[in-house]
């Protein structure tokens, strides 16, 4: 089940969100022009970092939106990717092999971020500008970019009334979730500022399961 929001809000997100990525992706893609020489033989931008606008704009709460796993998962990912591009394999099994040791390289780090996998497969099958570029894709188009983007994120965002970085807002006190329905969920996560990408069954069910541990842990079954 998919999170039901107000009418007017989904619009007012959905166009807000839209107008952070045209002006972000605009003035990254701008910015890198003016930074990189005017010879060089590059991508201003790349397609993962439209994905990464994505994260940024429109589901600025996701914990793959923040930061660290945004700028650390796409230079991760770019290294993995510029490594296996230089081993020569066949490119299916290198493309296979970049996006699969991003994975586990964005993992060990803590910075997942869906994009990175595109920017590892981009390194690999991104053709001759790219591969002669060697670890020099990972500075630019991918770290500066990157850090660009995470930049025009950060001050769209002092407007659009969402939190970047995100950090959860701690309750005033405890509190019950034994009475909650699945319409109060909804309802909270309509009236919650910033955009929450979660399933509301999901949600449900975790929330449940710790009602459970809590009860199990106050009351424990005595062998």
């Amino acid at each position: 089940m998919m999170i039901a929001v107000p009418a007017d809000k989904a619009v007012r997100g959905r166009l807000i969100s839209g107008l952070g990525a045209l002006i972000g992706i605009a003035a990254t893609g701008l910015l890198v022009r003016s930074l990189v020489d005017a010879g060089a033989h590059m991508p201003l931008l790349i397609a993962p970092i439209g994905a990464a606008a994505v994260l940024l704009f429109a589901v600025p709460a996701s914990p793959m939106a923040q930061p660290w796993s945004v700028l650390g998962g796409n230079i991760v990912s770019a290294v993995v990717g510029v490594s296996v591009a230089r081993l020569g394999a066949d490119p299916m099994f290198a493309a296979g092999l970049a996006v699969g040791g991003a994975i586990v390289a964005m993992a060990l780090a803590g910075c997942l971020h869906p994009p990175g996998g595109a920017v590892a497969l981009t390194a690999v099958v991104g053709g001759p500008a790219i591969h002669a570029m060697g670890y020099g894709f990972v500075l630019a188009p991918v770290g500066i970019g990157t850090v660009l983007l995470l930049a025009m994120a950060w001050g769209f965002h002092r407007f659009s009334g969402h939190s970047y970085p995100h950090v959860a807002r701690p309750l005033a006190e405890p509190v019950s979730t034994a009475d909650f329905s699945r319409e109060d969920l909804i309802k909270a996560i309509g009236d919650y500022p910033d955009l929450l990408d979660v399933d509301v069954a999901d949600l449900e069910e975790l929330l449940h399961a710790a009602e459970h541990n809590a009860v199990a842990r106050r009351y424990p079954v005595k062998a």
